[in-house]
């Protein structure tokens, strides 16, 4: 039975970390581990509950990640945090090597996604981390829409046989659950119906699709949204049923459009031979510019208005 959210008013990063602290009170496996980021990825409150079950291994991304598979190997449930953009690039051959190759259960937990580490520029913001991980063998990609389906991620991963990969924001995202249901790892999640056009997006870009859905309707377009937050394994029959009521389809992501969930369904389209229209957005082939989020969003047409003009643009 659903009951009021615990984790309303936070980013998912922190969410991340309040549902572990609370988890780990009932599974002594549980463990954390850190590349010298403890605060930015939410995980202080668990280091100062359980000190004996938090490692930070300092600025060694690869170094933790190894660890954290020889922990899982030992019976341990480890979740290991780092931002999202140095999980996937400076650890990616651990990642591949140490936890993917093996099948390894290791929670990799990358924060600040997209452009959410905005006044840090390009080199902070994480637009290939999906493509990387899409990329590896027995890797299940998990990017939830907000705070509440993020705490609702982390404990189907505790219990999860498996490597995964769980991808969290650091801007708070619009809310788009304000009661607890269990999350259901490969199954996508119908939050807006409607017969024009169907939405498919992951992450906070599922808040500002909504967002837009509303902008939509007010001109007689009726949006269908499908949050994908399992992008790996990818719910083929939701994107199939979808394509086949609305006729159209268009995906907006957090992230570079090459590799991401835009190509994910892309190719549940043509392999499903399906003659529909069908638009990626998201990041452009560029490296992003420097500024606060919001900015960010709205330069690169990613905030509700933004993807409303896009998807009017892409009927017409």
């Amino acid at each position: 039975m659903s009951t009021s959210s615990r984790y309303l008013d936070l980013p998912s990063r922190a969410a991340y970390g309040k549902a572990l602290t609370a988890l780990a009170a009932e599974d002594d496996r549980i463990v954390a581990l850190t590349a010298d980021l403890a605060g930015s990825t939410g995980l202080k409150d668990f280091a100062a509950t359980y000190p004996e079950r938090f490692f930070n291994i300092g600025i060694a991304e690869q170094n933790m990640y190894g660890i954290a598979a020889g922990m899982a190997l030992s019976g341990k449930i480890p979740f290991a945090s780092t931002f999202a953009t140095f999980a996937s690039l400076r650890a990616a051959e651990q990642v591949r090597t140490d936890i993917a190759y093996g099948k390894v259960p290791v929670r990799v937990v990358g924060t600040h996604q997209g452009v959410g580490l905005a006044p840090a520029g390009p080199t902070h913001h994480a637009l290939e981390d999906i493509a990387v991980m899409r990329g590896l063998a027995n890797m299940t990609i998990i990017n939830p829409a907000d705070s509440t389906q993020a705490a609702m991620a982390v404990a189907a991963l505790v219990e999860f046989e498996g490597p995964a990969y769980l991808r969290l924001s650091r801007p708070k995202e619009a809310t788009v659950y304000t009661e607890e249901k269990p999350f259901i790892i490969g199954k996508a999640d119908e939050v807006r119906k409607g017969s024009d056009v169907s939405i498919i997006a992951c992450g906070g870009m599922v808040g500002q699709s909504l967002l837009a859905a509303e902008l939509l309707s007010e001109e007689g377009v009726e949006a269908q949204v499908l949050n994908m937050a399992t992008i790996k394994p990818i719910d083929a029959d939701a994107i199939i049923a979808a394509a086949k009521k609305t006729g159209a389809v268009f995906t907006v992501e957090e992230h570079n459009i090459y590799g991401g969930l835009g190509s994910a369904v892309a190719e549940v389209i043509a392999e499903a031979g399906l003659g529909v229209r069908f638009m990626r957005w998201g990041i452009p082939d560029i490296y992003t510019k420097t500024g606060e989020y919001p900015e960010l969003l709205k330069l690169y047409e990613l905030d509700g208005e933004g993807i409303a003009g896009k998807v009017k643009a892409f009927l017409a």
